[in-house]
């Protein structure tokens, strides 16, 4: 059981950057996939954490899934779509 846990960090690293890069695309559908991507690399590395008492990483992977799940309102929208909370300091 323990190599299963060694091994989750590969799948967590491959989602953290293929998060990364679909985060970046200036279409907003793969920007949205990109943060949903991330936040599944975010589960993926609080597991391993979990597993390896990395307490530091389980920190941080909560505050970046904070900032992800901010992200996912944040996203800028395509032309022609109404800005969510205009007129706000969002």
């Amino acid at each position: 059981m323990n190599a299963y846990f060694d091994l989750l960090q590969w799948p967590a690293m491959a989602a953290s950057l293929a998060a990364a890069w679909l985060v970046a695309s200036s279409r907003k559908s793969r920007r949205n996939v990109g943060f949903w991507v991330f936040l599944l690399s975010n589960v993926l590395w609080i597991a391993w954490g979990l597993h390896d008492r990395a307490y530091a990483l389980i920190a941080l992977q909560a505050g970046l899934a904070a900032l992800n799940v901010r992200g996912v309102y944040k996203t800028e929208p395509e032309a022609g779509e109404p800005v969510a909370g205009a007129g706000r300091n969002a």
